[in-house]
C-alpha cells in the first residue's frame, strides 16, 4: 500500500460543515472549524449494537439468510454524522451480499441501496483500506466509517440484510446522529445507488452510473471492474448531462475521472483514490472513488451520469484489434448525490449472489479434505473456529520451500476464477499458490506494449492479530472436470513473524463467461409466502431449503406471542441439520419467555449436544434465561456447564441469575 496522506480535522469539518449548511465568516471557520466557542443547538445521540444488559460483551447482531436487521429507528428533526461499522463472516464474497438501506421520513423507497463493501468505497466482494474525507476504512478494511451528512424531518431508518447463504457471525455497529429542532426548509436528502453491468452491454451504449429526476447535487462516485478480457479496459470517458442537456463535463479516461494518470494504482486522498487495482490481466480487479466534494455537479431538473466501458481490444491470435474498442467487462458502481425531497425513479438492485462479479461462487471447506493433504518440510493439522467459526487446515511450516497440497473437486469442465481463502497470524510465512503443480496461467494473454501486466503475486500471512479472511485471487484457467490440486509453497517470511506457518479456510470456484454471468443475474430474493402461524411452524420443520426454513423461523420471532401455536415445530427447529435454523427457533423461545415452558427439556437437549456451535448455546442460554424460574430450574447444570466458555459466559450467566 502507498503511504496515505494525514486528513487534518479542520478538512474534515470544513467539508461536513458545507454540506450541512454550516458555513461561518473565513476568518471564524479557520480560527474555529467546529464551531466550538458556541452553544449547540442540537443533542447528540447514538444508536448502536451494544448489549441491553450492562454486563454482557455479546454486543453483536447475527443475521441469518434472508434476515433484515434495523439497525437504527430515529426520530427527527435530525442529522446522521457518522456510520460505523465491523463485520465478520464466513461467506465468500460478504461485503457485496450485505444489502445496506437508509428510508427516510416513512417512505417505502430507500434512498440509500447499495451492498455494505461498495458504499464503503472498496467494491467486487472484497475488503480494502481507505483514507478520504467521506469514508474511512482502518484495520486492512474491517473498520468501516462514513461521514456523509444524512438529514432527515420526521424518521430514519437504517437496515441491512443478509442475502448471502450463510449466516453473519457478527455485526457491530454505531450511528451517530444529532436531533435538531428544525431543518430549512431546502434541506436535501442524501441517497446513494448500487448499479451494476455484468458484463457491460456490447451495443454501443455507455455505462450508466446514475439517472435521476429532480433537483439537487452529484457528489461522488464508486466504481468497481473486473477484467472479462486483457488489456487496458479504461479508455472509457465520463459524461455528465444536466437538466436534458448535451454533456457539459466530458472527460479523457476512466483513470482521469478518478484523478490518476497511466493506470490506476492504489492510493487515496482527501477526494479520490484507488482501493483494489491488480493490473490489465483477464480477471484483475479494481475500484477507486471520486469524491466531487469542491466540485459537486448541481441539476434541476435532472441528471444523467455515465462512462464508456472502452478500451483495448483484441484478434483471437493476440493481435490488436483496437485501442479505443468497446470491452464487455464486469462493471458495477454506487453514486452519491443530495436532492430535494426522496428519488423515487431508481431501477431496483439484482438480489444477493447476482451482485458477484461471477455470481456462482462454489466455496469449498478445505477441512473436509485433511486426511488427503499433503505436507512437504512441515506438519498439518486441523484448527477448529480458529477465526469465528471458521476451520481452518493449520500448516506449521519449517521453513522456505516447505508446501501444502490441498485437493479440490471440479464438478464440471469449464473456464473458472480460483480463489483461496487464508488465515494470518504473527507466526505465518510469505506463501505463493500452484495450480495442479504449476504457476496458473489464464486461458488469455496481454498482448497491449507496456501495459500494467503483473505475475501472480504471493500473500504474506502475517499480522500481529489472528485474522482468517484473506482473499487471495489465484488465476482465472481452464479445468477439466474431476481432481484437482492447490499447492501452497513457502517462499520465506517477513523479519517480524515468529515462523512460516500457513493457514487454509477455503478453496472457491466460480463459473466465468457470458453463460455464467447469464445465468447469474436470474437470482431472485427468497420469499415466504403469506400465511398463518401454522403454515410457518410446517415450513420451519418441512421445506427442503434451509434458507427457507430460517426465514419461518425468523417470521415466528417477529410475530412474538402469537407464535405460541407452532411451539411443537420451534422445538424441532433445535434438532435441525442447520445451524442458523436451530439458532433462529432457540431466538423464538426467548421471545415466548414463560409460555415456552414444555421446551425446556428440548433447550437442555440442544444445549446439551457435543460441539455445538456458540451461537447456538448462545440463544439456548438466553432462551432458558427468558422462560425463568421456576420451569427452567432442571437447567441450571447445564447452564453451569456452558458458563466457562468465554464466547457463552455472559448468556449462561444471565440465564442463571434469572432462574436462581
Amino acid at each position: 500500500m502507498n503511504a496515505r496522506p494525514l486528513l487534518t480535522l479542520p478538512a474534515i469539518a470544513a467539508v461536513v460543515l458545507a454540506l450541512t449548511g454550516c458555513i461561518r465568516p473565513p476568518a471564524l471557520r479557520l480560527a474555529d472549524p467546529y464551531r466550538l466557542t458556541e452553544p449547540k443547538g442540537f443533542t447528540a445521540h447514538r444508536v448502536s449494537s451494544n448489549h441491553p444488559d450492562g454486563s454482557s460483551n455479546d454486543d453483536s447482531r447475527r443475521p441469518i439468510p434472508g434476515e433484515t436487521i434495523v439497525l437504527a429507528d430515529l426520530r427527527g428533526p435530525g442529522v446522521i454524522t457518522h456510520l460505523w461499522m465491523t463485520i465478520a463472516d464466513n461467506e465468500f464474497g460478504w461485503p457485496r451480499l450485505l444489502r445496506l438501506r437508509i428510508y427516510y421520513d416513512g417512505s417505502e423507497i430507500p434512498s440509500v441501496d447499495a451492498p455494505v463493501g461498495d458504499f464503503f468505497a472498496v467494491g467486487n466482494g472484497v475488503e480494502g483500506e481507505v483514507e478520504s474525507l467521506m469514508v474511512r476504512n482502518s484495520s486492512d478494511g474491517r473498520a468501516r466509517n462514513c461521514y456523509w451528512p444524512m438529514p432527515f424531518r420526521k424518521a430514519c431508518k437504517i437496515t441491512v440484510t443478509n442475502e448471502g447463504r450463510r449466516r453473519v457471525t457478527m455485526l457491530y455497529y454505531h450511528v451517530d446522529w444529532q436531533r435538531l429542532p428544525s431543518l430549512p426548509a431546502d434541506t436535501c436528502y442524501f441517497h446513494a445507488r448500487y448499479r451494476q453491468a455484468l458484463p457491460a452491454p456490447p451495443d454501443g451504449s455507455r455505462y450508466e452510473l446514475l439517472s435521476v429526476r429532480g433537483r439537487g447535487h452529484y457528489v461522488g462516485t464508486v466504481m468497481s471492474v473486473v477484467q472479462a478480457e486483457a488489456g487496458w479496459f479504461g479508455e472509457g470517458d465520463d459524461s455528465f448531462s444536466v437538466d436534458g442537456q448535451p454533456p457539459t463535463i466530458e472527460g479523457t479516461g476512466s483513470e482521469d475521472y478518478f484523478n490518476d494518470a497511466w493506470g490506476l494504482h492504489v492510493n487515496d486522498g482527501p477526494y479520490y483514490g484507488v482501493t483494489v487495482a491488480e493490473g490489465t490481466g483477464v480477471g484483475s480487479r479494481m475500484t477507486a472513488y471520486r469524491w466531487h466534494l469542491p466540485d459537486p455537479i448541481p441539476f434541476h431538473e435532472s441528471l444523467k451520469a455515465e462512462i464508456e466501458h472502452r478500451g483495448w481490444t483484441y484478434h483471437p491470435d493476440g493481435s490488436v484489434k483496437s485501442a479505443f474498442g468497446e470491452r464487455t467487462d464486469l462493471m458495477s458502481s454506487v453514486a452519491f448525490w443530495y436532492q430535494e425531497g426522496i428519488a423515487r425513479d431508481q431501477p431496483p438492485l439484482p438480489y444477493g449472489t447476482a451482485r458477484l462479479p461471477q455470481g456462482n461462487a462454489l466455496q469449498i471447506e478445505v477441512e473436509n479434505s485433511l486426511a488427503e493433504c499433503k505436507a512437504t518440510g512441515g506438519r498439518v493439522s486441523l484448527s477448529p473456529e480458529l477465526f469465528w467459526s471458521k476451520d481452518v487446515i493449520l500448516f506449521a511450516g519449517q521453513g522456505k520451500d516447505a508446501a501444502l497440497e490441498i485437493p479440490f473437486d471440479v464438478p464440471e469442465e469449464g473456464d473458472y476464477e480460483i480463489c483461496t481463502e487464508v488465515a494470518q497470524a504473527a507466526n505465518h510465512g510469505i506463501y505463493t499458490v500452484l495450480l495442479d503443480g504449476k504457476p496458473p496461467r489464464g486461458f488469455q494473454l496481454e498482448h497491449e506494449p507496456g501495459a500494467d501486466v503483473r505475475p501472480q503475486s504471493p500473500f504474506d500471512g502475517y499480522a500481529p492479530d489472528t485474522y482468517v479472511g484473506l482473499a487471495h485471487q489465484v488465476g482465472w484457467a481452464r479445468l477439466t472436470r474431476g481432481r484437482h490440486t492447490l499447492t501452497y509453497v513457502c517462499l520465506g517470511k517477513r523479519e517480524a513473524s515468529a515462523g512460516f506457518h500457513l493457514g487454509v479456510d477455503t478453496v472457491v470456484l466460480a463459473k466465468v463467461g457470458p453463460a455464467a454471468w447469464a445465468a447469474a443475474a436470474h437470482v431472485k430474493e427468497p420469499r415466504l409466502p403469506a400465511g398463518s402461524v401454522a403454515d410457518l411452524g410446517r415450513t420451519l420443520t418441512s421445506d427442503p431449503d434451509p434458507l427457507m426454513r430460517g426465514l419461518a423461523a425468523v417470521a415466528l420471532r417477529d410475530r412474538g406471542g402469537d407464535a405460541l401455536p407452532a411451539l411443537r415445530e420451534i422445538m424441532a427447529g433445535l434438532k435441525d441439520c442447520d445451524v442458523s435454523v436451530r439458532m433462529m427457533s432457540a431466538d423464538v423461545l426467548a421471545v415466548l419467555g414463560p409460555e415456552a415452558a414444555p421446551a425446556v427439556p428440548a433447550l437442555i437437549a440442544a444445549g446439551s449436544v457435543p460441539g455445538e456451535q456458540v451461537h447456538v448455546l448462545r440463544s439456548v442460554a438466553a432462551a432458558l434465561g427468558s422462560i425463568g424460574k421456576p420451569a427452567a430450574a432442571d437447567a441450571l447444570p447445564l447452564l453451569r456447564r456452558l458458563a466457562p466458555l468465554p464466547r457463552v459466559r455472559w448468556s449462561a450467566e444471565a440465564a442463571i441469575r434469572k432462574i436462581e
